[in-house]
């Protein structure tokens, strides 16, 4: 009895052995060749899930707004998307921008309307959806 027991625990440490040269082996590796800038941009991320980038939000943040009704996504730049959402019944525009500022890490957005003094909150609620479906997207995206 003592004998399998000693057994399985040096498995065990045989197995956190292993698995600590792994981690050590692979977390000093080299510095990656894909760093940078190049044209402007940087690099996108490698197929494993273990990377951000704002180009990656940039692109959900795209395909989010597309996926609103009565909207057309009429811009988009590298650091700027401008689209138009028309309204329901009276067919108003408002134009809805999103700027990235790379310098403060910041995405500044902007909904509004071309015309009138009130528009009942619609903007406001629209952005939150926007969020809202950005947010979703990511998750969904992470699973």
């Amino acid at each position: 009895m003592v004998l399998v027991v000693l057994y399985k625990v040096k498995q065990e440490v045989a197995l956190l052995l292993v698995f600590a040269v792994l981690m050590i082996t692979q977390c000093s590796r080299g510095r990656p060749a894909n760093l940078g800038v190049t044209d402007g941009k940087l690099y996108p991320c490698p197929e494993p899930p273990n990377c951000v980038s704002s180009q990656k939000a940039r692109d959900r943040l795209v395909s989010v707004v597309h996926s609103m009704g009565r909207s057309t996504v009429v811009t988009v730049q590298e650091n700027y998307i401008h689209a138009e959402f028309t309204s329901g019944l009276f067919r108003f525009i408002d134009d809805v921008e999103f700027y990235f500022d790379d310098n403060h890490k910041t995405m500044h957005l902007r909904s509004a309307s071309r015309i009138g003094y009130s528009n009942l909150g619609v903007n406001l609620k629209r952005i939150e959806r926007i969020r809202n479906r950005f947010v979703s997207s990511k998750r969904q995206q992470d699973n």
